[in-house]
């Protein structure tokens, strides 16, 4: 998140950060998003246990009240651990980012680092992706591939495609923000 907004603050992207958004008031990007003169708002998910939906129609809402709608918002996200309901993903369809620490399709899900180290890979990396009704399975955007040494640990593993997601996630926002991008299928095409 931070790394998308040094960009659009460097006018590198041609958008405007309405708000950040987090299901934790702990959350270290409300803190960073403040700094940056950003809005912030704070969801709490422990008060919708057991109702996703609800959860996800709340922060529809916020997102609206912030002016990012479907017609002309997108949605990053960044550290958000919950998977979104099928009406979030349908309202804002083709319009919600998510960036994973693994090369997909491979190691989708929690703990990719873990996964991939623990299956022997010799290279793993980070992607881009918009966000569908799967699990890390929606159209591939960007990736960039890092290579796992034999004495790579989850630790240094995940510090290193950390620096590469924050090349490619404010890429990947900028091209999106210039229309750049289109959906035939699964696959993304990236015009010049």
């Amino acid at each position: 998140m931070e790394s998308i907004l040094k960009a659009i603050k460097k006018q590198k992207i041609p958008i405007n950060p309405a708000v950040v958004i987090s299901n934790k008031s702990s959350a270290k990007g409300l803190a960073i998003a403040k700094k940056m003169g950003i809005q912030t708002a704070v969801i709490d998910s422990s008060k919708y246990k057991g109702n996703r939906l609800k959860f996800d129609k709340e922060v529809i809402s916020t997102l609206r009240k912030y002016k990012v709608t479907p017609t002309n918002g997108l949605v990053c996200l960044a550290g958000f651990m919950r998977i979104i309901s099928p009406q979030f993903i349908k309202e804002y369809k083709n319009k919600i980012l998510n960036i994973h620490p693994a090369l997909l399709p491979a190691f989708p899900g929690l703990d990719a680092q873990k996964q991939a180290i623990a299956f022997g890979a010799k290279y793993s990396g980070c992607t881009v992706h918009f966000v569908d009704d799967g699990v890390d399975t929606g159209p591939i955007i960007i990736q960039e591939i890092v290579k796992i040494s034999n004495k790579d640990t989850e630790i240094t593993l995940t510090k290193k495609i950390l620096s590469k997601e924050h090349e490619i996630y404010p890429k990947a926002v900028e091209l999106f923000a210039k229309n750049k991008l289109s959906i035939k299928g699964r696959k993304v095409k990236i015009s010049s």
